[in-house]
């Protein structure tokens, strides 16, 4: 029987390899777009703020990845002066209509499936989680999809000291994680997985980045 299991166990693991498959960056590399319009995320988390949260800070690895960013600020009110406010609405708008708006190559969809503080008896945690497609807007290819996370359990430890040292530092932990806006820091380390080039399974570099084609290659 033992045998029977172990052989089992091996199999789906087998099976669990050859099902995983590489990132297919064909489309990608044919379009080499140069600038990103990123859409306000579409909120799927209870957390009101976690869109704004999201777009204030993915800006930055994009940038730092090579490409020229559209504005969000911008792109915000051009939606708002269109009687667009919420994300759905945005990303349902027709890609070429975006094209001719914004000038841009490509656009950044993203949405936020995860976001802020959950708790329980002795414990809590503070999650980001997000989903990205980037579509070429000239053809409506999809270039690249990814997701990534972050958590405030990352890395750590088992609490030793007995149940009343746990819950105190879960109430710690919660005290300080509805006084403060402990979601906003992990959206950025989410974002900064997320959309920084170089990376397994990431987005191929912009032609600012002075690593652009390399990655190609």
């Amino acid at each position: 029987m033992t045998r029977y299991i172990s052989l089992l166990l091996c199999c789906f693991l087998v099976q669990g390899c050859a099902t995983r498959t590489p990132v297919d960056y064909t489309a990608f590399k044919e379009s080499r777009p140069k600038s990103i319009l990123v859409l306000p995320p579409i909120n799927n988390s209870p957390d009101v703020s976690a869109s704004y949260s999201v777009l204030a800070q993915v800006t930055h690895p994009l940038a730092e990845s090579g490409y020229y960013v559209i504005p969000v600020s911008l792109v915000a009110e051009a939606f708002k002066e269109n009687g667009l406010t919420q994300p759905t609405e945005m990303h349902a708008t027709s890609l070429e209509k975006l094209n001719q708006i914004f000038g841009a190559d490509s656009a950044l969809y993203l949405t936020i499936t995860k976001f802020g503080p959950s708790y329980t008896v002795l414990n809590s945690e503070t999650l980001v989680a997000i989903d990205a497609k980037l579509i070429d807007l000239r053809n409506g290819k999809t270039l690249w999809v990814g997701k990534a996370q972050a958590s405030s359990r990352e890395g750590e430890q088992q609490q030793q000291g007995g149940l009343a040292v746990v819950l105190i530092t879960a109430i710690v932990k919660q005290v300080v994680a509805s006084t403060l806006d402990a979601g906003h820091k992990y959206a950025g380390i989410a974002s900064e997985r997320l959309l920084t080039a170089g990376q397994k399974d990431g987005i191929l570099f912009g032609p600012r980045s002075p690593n652009y084609g390399k990655d190609a290659q």
